[in-house]
């Protein structure tokens, strides 16, 4: 019966050792966890970044283009007045 005892005292001993929180392995992982979500953060920023860049190059582009259309608008009304006073 002793042997039972001491056997099952052992087992328990184990099970409660294996049971134990390992803090620093828990403490990587958190940290690890901390430095994905940072690194995700950055790659975002970065592509947003891009996505603004392209955006305000669209809209230097349609802004160049109304230009264009307003100086087209403005020679042919300047057309139209010279054909009137050089007839």
């Amino acid at each position: 019966m002793k042997k039972v005892a001491i056997v099952t005292v052992a087992v328990l001993a184990l099970g409660l050792a294996a049971c134990n929180k390992n803090n620093a392995d828990n403490n990587a992982a958190n940290e690890t966890a901390v430095e994905n979500t940072a690194s995700m953060d950055v790659n975002a920023a970065v592509e947003n970044t891009g996505a603004e860049a392209n955006a305000d190059a669209a809209l230097n582009a349609a802004s160049n283009d109304v230009g264009n259309a307003d100086s087209a608008v403005n020679s042919a009304g300047n057309a139209v007045a010279n054909s009137a006073t050089n007839q």
